[in-house]
């Protein structure tokens, strides 16, 4: 055996992707909890859309990185945040896709990092393989 071999862990890999996204969503979901989501929805009505449609914030914020958090339909968790993130891409970054951020970064790196690794999740997880 050579020494890469001892670093192959495809079960642990995933399980601290998903953990990680799961912890860095809930950030973003807790300050919805505790500030609620008055922007998200004057956001949504200027789009012309209901709304009621803003609380699904929570399913992609909250919901979701609990259920990938504790291992629990990972693959619809997943998909939901994949959702989530294609939503806020384009209802609130459209101006954002070919723009640097402050510290020279791609505007969206944070929002494409989260859409990325949910769908490596929704594609690789596969339970006890």
């Amino acid at each position: 055996m050579n020494f890469w071999s001892h670093l192959h862990h495809p079960r642990a890999a995933m399980a601290l992707l998903r953990i990680t996204l799961a912890l860095l969503l809930l950030f973003h979901g807790w300050a919805k909890i505790t500030h609620g989501i008055g922007g998200i929805e004057k956001m949504v009505a200027s789009h012309g859309l209901p709304t009621w449609l803003a609380y699904g914030v929570y399913l992609g914020e909250v919901v979701a990185p609990v259920l990938l958090l504790i291992g629990v339909w990972v693959v619809p968790a997943a998909l939901i945040v994949v959702g989530n993130m294609l939503v806020a891409l384009l209802l609130v970054h459209t101006g954002q896709f070919l723009s640097i951020g402050n510290s020279g970064g791609w505007a969206l790196e944070l929002q494409a990092f989260f859409l990325i690794t949910a769908l490596v999740i929704a594609l690789g997880y596969s339970k006890g393989k």
